[in-house]
């Protein structure tokens, strides 16, 4: 029994210093899927969720889906208080809102694009998620003359395809640091009290231009948000223009350092 029980413990240790040798020969000296695997950890993408900067300026953006009742207001507001913003519109509000669509293009904010039907494009494959972008950014253009290049998910759902598919029409996928939670319907001030509590600079702020109380909310959280000292700017005025990245795990664009000399 005991030559048998030594006979076993040496055949184990010759299976895993055999496990160890191929496991090193794959790692180093092969061109199997291993180092493409680990490879493609690292490539995952993530859409920008705000800037990575020390100035006090911040993004305000609207999603466009549903309704229009308090769209003027919002404008007027912004117009008041001498603010460009960005609107991010899905196709089919665009065909039920055209000369909506051009005013906010007139009172100079920015349009981004949100999808024709607002899917979740997770499930689509990409020529149809190109479709989607393709089509309403048609449209976008032929009202404006001017082509979006700004894209955000719909629901904020995306993943490698996606991004890949926005890059490829064009965009930029843009995500949000702090959501105003305007959908949830929360009242005035827990909506003031949110966003403001949650300010940082390089933000981008997520309203909807049909939230019931976000027209009602905004002249005070635009008084807040000054009173820290803040600029509010388009999302294309906040993000760095070349020679950035996007963190991975957090999803903030960061400038790269200067090259030394």
């Amino acid at each position: 029994m005991k030559i048998l029980y030594i006979k076993k413990r040496r055949l184990e240790t010759l299976l895993l210093i055999a496990v160890l040798v191929f496991g090193t020969y794959l790692l180093f000296f092969s061109k199997t899927p291993i180092i493409t695997t680990l490879t493609g950890r690292q490539q995952r993408l993530v859409p920008i969720y705000y800037v990575d900067t020390e100035e006090k300026k911040v993004a305000f953006s609207f999603d466009a889906c549903w309704g229009s009742a308090y769209t003027p207001t919002l404008l007027k507001i912004l117009r008041e208080n001498n603010i460009r913003t960005t609107f991010f519109l899905t196709g089919f509000w665009v065909e039920k809102y055209p000369e909506m669509v051009t005013r906010i293009s007139k009172e100079g904010h920015e349009i981004g694009n949100h999808s024709y039907s607002h899917p979740h494009l997770n499930g689509l494959g990409e020529e149809e998620i190109k479709e989607e972008l393709v089509k309403v950014g048609k449209m976008i253009f032929e009202l404006t003359n001017i082509q979006p290049h700004l894209f955000r998910p719909p629901f904020g759902e995306y993943s490698n395809k996606v991004i890949l598919a926005a890059k490829k029409c064009g965009y930029q996928t843009i995500q949000w640091s702090i959501d105003s939670l305007d959908w949830q319907e929360l009242g005035i001030e827990p909506m003031a009290q949110r966003v403001t509590e949650k300010l940082h600079p390089g933000a981008i702020i997520l309203f909807h231009n049909n939230g019931k109380y976000t027209a009602e909310a905004l002249p005070e959280i635009i008084a807040r948000v000054k009173e820290q000292g803040y600029t509010i700017v388009p999302i294309s005025e906040l993000l760095y223009k070349e020679n950035f990245y996007i963190d991975s795990n957090t999803g903030a664009q960061i400038q790269n350092p200067p090259a030394s000399q």
